[in-house]
């Protein structure tokens, strides 16, 4: 068994951090959306599909540089908070793995991002190898080409994959690439029933994790 873990919101408790800083760079292009509707509206899509959306919203492109100093701003803010891992989901990895399941990281966010993520929270040597990005396939959530490419590259075919996931459109990816996905609901910003809609087993609480991934 594969067990695809998603990383921000999932293995490091960046979301808050991430989305403040994009509605703050929303704001100073014109666009007035709160934390909660950056969440509800961008999270879990890969920076193409989020500036492609801003855009439509705008009417014109974003500036020259917004990208870099987006990404920048938000990379010092891991820094300064400081970052941290999910409650519960170091010691779940560990009892997934003790079971003999095998593990992986598959993100909307870029490899630069993740360094900086994983590594603040002790998780990027863990998963070094085996950390796939949207960056590498042509379509990011809610497509299924992430999760499939994460499951080439591990050689387990999808139906043996279980996915983790906090977002809409990665649940609906991970339901398209024909894998189980189960969904963690322990922030505030998730949406449950949305999440279970769409084929997502909701849990709260990372504890619970090993016994969901081996049922």
């Amino acid at each position: 068994m594969l067990v695809i873990f998603d990383c921000d919101g999932v293995l490091v408790d960046s979301e808050p951090i991430a989305n403040t800083c994009f509605a703050r760079a929303l704001q100073r292009e014109g666009l007035n959306w709160s934390v909660e509707e950056t969440m509800r509206r961008l999270m879990g899509r890969s920076m193409k599909s989020c500036v492609e959306i801003v855009e439509g919203e705008l009417g014109h492109a974003l500036p020259f540089g917004f990208i870099d100093r987006l990404q920048a701003d938000t990379l010092q803010a891991f820094h300064d908070a400081p970052l941290r891992a999910v409650p519960g989901v170091i010691a779940a990895i560990d009892v997934i793995e003790a079971a003999g399941a095998v593990t992986c990281v598959a993100s909307s966010g870029g490899f630069d991002k993740m360094r900086v993520t994983l590594g603040i929270t002790g998780l990027w040597q863990r998963f070094e190898g085996r950390i796939f990005s949207s960056a590498e396939v042509p379509r990011g959530k809610p497509f299924p080409d992430l999760f499939l490419h994460a499951a080439l590259r591990m050689n387990v075919q999808p139906f043996a994959c279980t996915v983790v996931e906090d977002s809409l459109p990665g649940i609906q990816a991970a339901h398209a690439a024909g894998m189980r996905a189960v969904a963690y609901v322990g922030a505030a910003h998730t949406d449950a029933a949305a999440l279970q809609a769409a084929g997502g087993y909701p849990f709260n609480d990372m504890s619970k994790l090993p016994a969901l991934v081996g049922s």
